[in-house]
């Protein structure tokens, strides 16, 4: 059978719930005796909006706003069924998204 891993991609609005997410997989991965390379921060994606302020007087004048997701990388080798079974049972913070592949 080969080895099967397993890459988990973290991404949030907030660095501290990210990274306390991240800090709870890889407790939770290590406990099980699984190789855990990361967290490795990927590059913060950052959308910027400008919204006219008013719609007679005040428009030549504009506001700024901006929207940063915030992503982490974790790969897992060596995986064991006890590894599947304590990230599943993972209870992580509300604002956080997980996306795993096997």
């Amino acid at each position: 059978m080969p080895k099967q891993k397993i890459r988990i991609k973290i991404k949030g609005f907030d660095h501290k719930l990210v990274d306390q997410a991240a800090e709870q997989i890889v407790d939770a991965i290590e406990r099980t005796g699984a190789v855990v390379s990361g967290p490795i921060p990927l590059p913060t994606h950052i959308k910027k909006f400008s919204v006219i302020r008013g719609p007679f007087i005040d428009k030549d004048s504009q506001e700024q706003f901006e929207i940063r997701t915030h992503r982490r990388l974790i790969d897992i080798g060596e995986t064991t069924s006890k590894t599947v079974d304590a990230l599943t049972g993972l209870n992580l913070p509300s604002g956080v998204e997980i996306d795993i592949k096997l």
